[in-house]
């Protein structure tokens, strides 16, 4: 717990930072939650771009006062910086945090989606504010669970299976860290469906990460368009990770590589049962994840949203894993795994209807990813394991 001064208000800002909106529906639900749990804190938004700002307002409660708005862009050096680099290294972010730590110190806490926040912490200059973590998504990769993570204050879970994975990894302790659910699915459940296409046919989500190892677009990706565009019994999805095409060059931290990404050639656009979408706020607010019946992918995340619903789903193993057995690849058990792209076409003819062993294996999956509480929803959990680690008047 952190003692909160009986006088002043506390200060808790949610802090986004990234190039893209990706992570923004992690945390933005919990705004509004928190200023009804806790009326007595200061909550204020701090945003690297204008269109943070704008995204984040969305999730916000109308009916309550609108929190404070803090900009922190990254200076133009920083920004012709990374550009030079190829975008390999997030200048611009911590080019952000550099130059608004004065700004951050006014701060009792900070909520955060990812983990570059914490080189806050490395100097071992600052103990205020405090960081609070919420991961963005509930994936399997082994980079959800690095050593950064340590350097946080307190740590929001969206369920078991990240704790668990991150009390074996030593990065949170029994006592720093709080099951809350995962306010992403919260955020969008009054959305209806949308329908893409002016036709029936089983639609497909094809949808590859942008880590330049784990990724299948770079070996599979235009012939798994080529297969699409010369059939006509499926619908496609194209929606990558937002990341793989805001950056000619792809760099993993991980892995230790670099690759170029080639683009998508124009004359896919041009089939009426195939939809690209390269990046804007449908491939991040579930959209395609609810209208799809299939699931295409590698290692996003976005599979432990999609199994919300038990549906088919196919996996492109294309950098030759050794995944049976491998927790950074539980989810290629919810259904059939590919080497390469020459069996796709008979794994769509026998992936629906869903078996009954996959759908059991996506069932205990997501029961185990996610805490589900009807009566409690993950914002409000959230919020309120925030006031009492701040130990704030709820």
């Amino acid at each position: 717990m952190t003692s909160g001064s009986s006088t002043d208000p506390q200060r808790i800002g949610f802090l986004f930072n990234h190039d893209e909106l990706h992570q923004v529906a992690h945390t933005a639900p919990i705004i509004s939650a928190l200023q009804r749990q806790a009326p007595r804190a200061r909550v204020e938004v701090i945003t690297s771009s204008d269109r943070q700002a704008d995204a984040v307002r969305q999730f916000l409660d109308p009916a309550l006062p609108t929190p404070a708005f803090w900009s922190i862009r990254p200076n133009r050096w920083s920004r012709l910086a990374e550009k030079i680099l190829g975008q390999v290294v997030p200048l611009n972010r911590l080019s952000s945090l550099k130059r608004s730590t004065e700004l951050f110190r006014h701060f009792d806490a900070l909520v955060v989606p990812e983990t570059t926040t914490t080189f806050l912490k490395k100097s071992g200059k600052m103990a205020r504010p405090k960081l609070i973590f919420f991961p963005h998504g509930a994936g399997d990769r082994s980079i959800g669970f690095s050593p950064e993570i340590r350097q946080f204050d307190f740590v929001l879970l969206p369920g078991k299976k990240t704790r668990d994975r991150m009390l074996d990894a030593g990065v949170i302790r029994p006592d720093d860290h709080r099951i809350v659910g995962y306010p992403k699915f919260d955020a969008f459940a009054a959305r209806p469906p949308v329908r893409l296409f002016d036709n029936d046919k089983p639609v497909v989500l094809y949808n590859p990460h942008f880590d330049p190892l784990l990724s299948s677009w770079f070996r599979f990706g235009e012939q798994i368009l080529d297969y699409f565009a010369g059939q006509t019994d499926y619908n496609l999805i194209f929606a990558p990770h937002v990341m793989l095409f805001q950056r000619k060059l792809l760099a993993s931290v991980e892995h230790r590589m670099l690759r170029f990404r080639q683009q998508v050639d124009p004359r896919f656009a041009a089939f009426d049962h195939i939809h690209i979408d390269t990046g804007s706020s449908r491939s991040v607010d579930m959209t395609y994840t609810n209208a799809a019946d299939i699931y295409l992918g590698d290692v996003s995340s976005q599979i432990y949203e999609f199994i919300q619903k038990p549906r088919p789903a196919i996996f492109l193993n294309s950098h030759g894993a050794e995944w049976q057995g491998n927790a950074n690849y539980e989810h290629w058990n919810f259904g059939p795994v590919l080497d390469d792209v020459s069996g796709l076409g008979a794994a769509l003819d026998t992936v629906s209807p869903l078996s009954e062993s996959y759908s059991e294996a996506q069932a205990r999956a997501f029961a185990y990813s996610f805490d589900v509480d009807d009566q409690h929803p993950p914002a409000q959990r959230a919020a309120a394991a925030i006031a009492d680690f701040m130990d704030i008047p709820q």
